[in-house]
């Protein structure tokens, strides 16, 4: 179906070659192609991820979608959560950046010179799956859409207000007391978080 795949990959089979990912080279030894791609699946290709940085002083999550039609890959020094509903990436994304969700986060990775931000932390963080029908589900969605916005605009006094609204339905989705909420933004400001 490609006739001309292989020439294009033969073309810069040395830049191939000389790639430095630790299973790209496993691959290689292992007698695979040396156009090997390597942690590559559906998940990829998904129209709405929630991504983050794998090195990082502190853990902040976007929601990116598709460009002109396209799905974006990111590249290879992030983590994603693939989404297949915009709602759902928003609502991932709100829960990571809010302040229980950064705190939970950053209690399981190293922040001294740039911590590490796996996927794993994912599994310490309790987000319920996203329901449509949940208004809090739906409100946190919209927030981090809003609050999307409003970065992107430059619009840091609504962005924080924004992000107050998002703690707040953080806490009451994982039903926090305003007095344990006030606890965690003040134990994320001990930990390096700039939320007080």
């Amino acid at each position: 179906d490609y006739p001309h795949t292989w020439a294009y990959l033969k073309r810069f089979e040395h830049v191939l070659r000389a790639r430095g990912g630790w299973e790209v080279k496993q691959a290689m030894k292992a007698g695979k192609p040396f156009y090997s791609m390597s942690e590559i699946g559906d998940y990829t290709f998904a129209p709405w991820k929630v991504v983050w940085p794998w090195i990082a002083k502190g853990l902040r999550a976007v929601v990116v979608d598709m460009v002109q039609g396209k799905p974006v890959v990111p590249e290879h020094n992030t983590f994603l959560v693939a989404c297949y509903e915009p709602d759902e990436a928003f609502y991932i994304c709100a829960l990571m950046n809010s302040s229980a969700g950064d705190l939970t986060i950053r209690s399981f990775f190293s922040t001294g010179g740039g911590g590490i931000g796996s996927p794993i932390v994912l599994e310490h963080v309790r987000i319920p799956k996203y329901n449509s029908n949940d208004l809090v589900h739906r409100a946190l969605a919209e927030a981090s859409q809003a609050a999307h916005e409003a970065a992107a605009q430059g619009d840091v006094a609504r962005l924080r207000e924004i992000e107050e609204r998002i703690d707040q339905l953080a806490a009451q989705l994982w039903g926090l007391t305003e007095r344990e909420l006030k606890i965690v933004r003040s134990d994320l400001a001990e930990v390096g978080g700039d939320k007080v």
